[in-house]
């Protein structure tokens, strides 16, 4: 019934293109932060940061958040660290120039929090070094080749290691998104991205297979509720 499921959709989201813009972007987003308040998404993201800070105390961490969306787990970040007297210097990247400025607008009382609009695959992000990378619902937008070439290369551009909170492609969750979520929703975006998230998401053995071809042992991966994977790789 489920075989579909047995292998990754090649199908692209409407979220892929880089130039959708409008209140249906903006119901999106703001669709997309309801679901990962309540289902825990952004919580597993900032536990797993903790993490890795946990091991490598420092003053200051400089972390990025790959595809960054709304930024609203920068926002998460953001007021964790200054209920705890942590310095945070926190960047959002996104290929979409609207949700860019979106996200200026919706963190914009967050000084810490800076955004840009550029591909992650280009030059001139390869420039740049951080201590975290961050990317919460973002690898399962990619085809596997470019998720071992971007895996490679993030791993040279941080000094701490890198996070990774994905989707788990399951029945259960299958089924939870196009019976709930869809008609919950009100966006068409999400009604239409959110099953095929599920189809474009990943299994274990997919993951580690992904890690062996970019060459990296030191990580763990963990699933969790609901049906999340939190990889975090070390560095």
């Amino acid at each position: 019934m489920f075989e579909f499921l047995n292998q990754r959709s090649l199908k692209e989201e409407i979220m892929d293109d880089f130039f959708c813009h409008g209140e249906v972007v903006d119901q999106t987003l703001r669709e997309l932060n309801q679901i990962n308040t309540y289902l825990g998404g952004d919580q597993l993201s900032l536990n797993a940061v903790k993490k890795l800070m946990a091991k490598n105390p420092k003053q200051l961490y400089e972390i990025v958040d790959l595809g960054c969306g709304g930024g609203d787990t920068l926002k998460l970040f953001s007021k964790w660290a200054k209920k705890n007297n942590q310095n945070l210097k926190l960047t959002g990247i996104d290929a979409n120039g609207y949700i860019v400025d979106y996200a200026k607008r919706n963190c914009r009382k967050h000084s810490n929090i800076s955004f840009s609009s550029e591909n992650i695959l280009g030059e001139r992000f390869r420039e740049s070094m951080f201590d975290i990378a961050h990317a919460s619902l973002f690898f399962h937008h990619l085809q596997e080749e470019e998720i071992v070439e971007l895996l490679k290369q993030i791993l040279g551009q941080v000094s701490l290691g890198i996070v990774i909170n994905d989707l788990h492609r399951h029945w259960v969750s299958y089924l939870f998104t196009k019976h709930l979520i869809t008609n919950w929703s009100k966006s068409e975006m999400v009604q239409y991205d959110s099953v095929l998230s599920v189809e474009r998401s990943f299994v274990r053995e997919e993951l580690e297979n992904y890690l062996k071809m970019a060459d990296i042992k030191n990580y763990s991966l963990t699933w969790r509720w609901a049906y999340r994977w939190e990889l975090i790789i070390w560095k």
